[in-house]
């Protein structure tokens, strides 16, 4: 059997095959089908009663209730009574309602292991690849397919092996790993492919850091972002609940499978800082420090799980943020939110002058907490086209939880490196 790659094992695995090759269509059983209030029933249930269809497993499908929560209007309320109704009507066991962004609720849950195949409704359902699952986001129109059959069609694709050689200096973090891949090779640099991340400094990445990682393969182009599990991946499953015996030996790409590998060093890796309107506009911290900041914003499945939180509490610590910035922070979830309570961070957060926010969506998706009016943003989210976060007169630069931190407290872009060196 030729070599493969983890990409193919994953396919091959829910085609029923010992292998696939690149560029082979097959024929996939879903084994998770995840969706939002925004992508999932309102769109799903007209289409399901006029096929006449049913779902086909509802233990594999999860709801999540995340884009329009909480209520701000009544459109986002008359959303939000389409999903709990159906939600209701159907018995789906698996809905989480206003408790956090899909993409992190859904590993917090336990719904996710290496091995699975799975779909969600939502371009950063790649985040799943973090956990040696083939995952990858699709529309509704393909979801109507998923949730009434349980299958789905791919076209195996190319496998991009991103190694990174060394370990990330103190305040350097996966979202500058992904800011630079972005900014080399365009936000359609992967073009379908699936991207793996390899390497010592992605083996040394803590489990939420490496779904920045996964989350952000969508920048990429990419229709996977895949890390292949270790014992970090199986120590955080079993954190959240999840007892499975998995042959970490076979989920790793083949040594002699064909792959297009492309080298870098993290640890001469700067923070870096993507400028409006593109998340592949990348430039090094220090080539925009001279640009003011209004707003600051630590948010989103890619920006604000606990791990996010703790590197900003880490650059706010004992300071607060400039009297011309404005310090938002919506945690992924209540989960993360309360784990930062105990730890003291959110307290750190508050003292700085940091407004805290629902644990949704909010900003990122222009829904919760939109901004308003000309104003420069620099943010933690993964998306930064005009009138992402609310007005089209917003300018966002996004950047890493840390490098926000360090722009909060200076107002202007700053390296967090520098607030580091001052704090030791």
């Amino acid at each position: 059997m030729a070599a493969q790659t983890l990409a193919q094992k994953l396919i091959a695995r829910a085609c029923h095959r010992d292998a696939v090759a690149v560029d082979e269509i097959v024929t996939c059983d879903v084994d998770l089908a995840m969706f939002h209030d925004s992508s999932g029933p309102r769109r799903l249930k007209p289409m399901l009663e006029k096929i006449g269809a049913q779902i086909w497993d509802k233990s594999k499908v999860v709801l999540v209730m995340d884009h329009y929560v909480p209520e701000e209007d009544d459109d986002s309320r008359r959303i939000l009574k389409i999903a709990r109704d159906w939600a209701q009507v159907q018995q789906l066991p698996h809905v989480y309602d206003s408790i956090g962004i899909c993409h992190v609720v859904l590993p917090q849950k336990g719904h996710l292991r290496p091995g699975m195949f799975c779909v969600g409704g939502d371009s950063h359902s790649p985040t799943g690849g973090a956990f040696g699952a083939y995952m990858f986001g699709i529309g509704s129109t393909e979801m109507l397919g998923v949730v009434a059959t349980g299958q789905i069609w791919v076209r195996t694709p190319v496998t991009i092996d991103m190694h990174w050689s060394g370990r990330l200096s103190d305040g350097v973090s996966a979202k500058d790993m992904m800011l630079h891949m972005i900014g080399l090779y365009g936000t359609n640099g992967a073009n379908y492919g699936a991207v793996e991340y390899t390497g010592e400094a992605v083996g040394a990445l803590s489990m939420q850091e490496r779904m920045t990682l996964s989350n952000m393969s969508a920048e990429l182009g990419a229709q996977a972002g895949l890390i292949a599990p270790d014992q970090v991946t199986m120590d955080y499953l079993k954190a959240m609940g999840v007892e499975a015996d998995i042959d970490l030996a076979h989920w790793k790409t083949d040594a002699a499978a064909e792959r297009d590998i492309r080298s870098f060093d993290a640890g001469s890796l700067a923070p870096m800082v993507a400028a409006p309107h593109s998340p592949d506009n990348v430039h090094a911290v220090d080539e925009l420090d001279n640009i003011a900041v209004q707003i600051a914003y630590i948010g989103a499945c890619t920006g604000a799980k606990l791990d996010d939180l703790r590197a900003a509490a880490q650059i706010l610590k004992g300071h607060r943020v400039n009297t011309g910035v404005r310090l938002m922070v919506a945690p992924a979830t209540l989960r993360d939110q309360q784990d930062a309570q105990d730890e003291g961070i959110m307290d750190i957060l508050v003292d700085a002058g940091a407004q805290v926010f629902a644990t949704s969506c909010g900003a990122c998706s222009g829904y919760g907490n939109a901004l308003a009016g000309a104003s420069n943003v620099i943010s933690s989210t993964a998306r930064n086209f005009k009138g992402r976060m609310g007005s089209a007169d917003t300018n966002v630069f996004l950047a890493s939880p840390y490098t926000v931190a360090a722009s909060a407290l200076n107002g202007r872009i700053m390296d967090p490196r520098k607030v580091l060196a001052e704090n030791k």
